[in-house]
């Protein structure tokens, strides 16, 4: 009896992690339902592109507390309770009231346009090299995580909205190198180190398994998928704690 509960469980687990993700293709059954309460590691900057022009007093650059309560198909792998994710949609507010998102590819978002494979890749490298959790949350924060998380945000701005370069180190989040109505750009003080963040992006680095939490009327934004071991694990903890409430009565 207890050989095919362990079955049943990893069964379990692997549809979460297999099956679903494979069926997403076919229906849209993926949503999260979250509300933004707050921001973790940021700094207040200035934007043009996106469909800002700089005169609005400037946009939060950082990690969006994204609180979740319920979530169908991919976006039950992801807990309840607080997730970190990063705003790809300049013009949008964020939800003020608890609101179901579609869990869409990276690839497809932001919802404005689908940014392509390519930019994908960049942003998962730079989110495998560089993106720190210690940003998220609702505790306080240096100026270097300020900084940092701040950055980073900058250059996830700059691979969506710009023309992709000839190199990345062409890359440049202080110039606007895109033709037309597009492009980006920033007088940010943390620059150079989005800069230097971009410059690095080869295809050598580790890539972040990361989603699009996408809906029309609000801000979309960038979150990263729970590593599939935690996922199976969680599973495991439950049945152990089960095994010892049997053992109990």
């Amino acid at each position: 009896m207890m050989k095919s509960t362990i079955i049943s469980t990893l069964f379990s687990a692997l549809f979460l992690l297999v099956v679903l993700p494979c069926a997403a293709n076919a229906y849209p059954v993926d949503t999260v339902e979250i509300v933004n309460t707050g921001l973790g590691a940021n700094e207040l900057v200035s934007v043009w592109g996106g469909g800002m022009d700089g005169s609005a007093g400037g946009v939060y650059a950082g990690v969006y507390n994204l609180y979740k309560t319920d979530g169908s198909g991919e976006g039950k792998l992801w807990s309840n309770g607080t997730i970190s994710g990063f705003c790809t949609e300049l013009s949008e507010l964020a939800p003020e009231v608890t609101t179901k998102y579609s869990v869409i590819p990276l690839q497809d978002g932001p919802l404005s346009g689908a940014m392509g494979t390519k930019k994908a890749g960049y942003i998962s490298e730079l989110w495998g090299r560089y993106y720190d959790p210690s940003w998220g949350g609702s505790g306080s924060f240096n100026w270097l995580q300020d900084a940092k998380a701040a950055a980073f945000a900058t250059a996830i701005w700059e691979i969506v909205y710009e023309d992709l370069p000839s190199t990345t180190k062409k890359w440049d989040v202080k110039f606007d190198g895109t033709a037309g109505a597009g492009g980006f750009y920033t007088d940010f003080g943390g620059a150079s180190l989005a800069n230097s963040f971009l410059h690095s992006l080869d295809g050598t680095g580790p890539m972040a398994n990361l989603r699009v939490f996408s809906y029309n009327g609000s801000q979309d934004y960038i979150a990263q998928i729970p590593e599939p071991t935690t996922i199976v694990l969680l599973g495991l903890g439950s049945l152990s704690l089960l095994r010892r409430k049997r053992k109990t009565n």
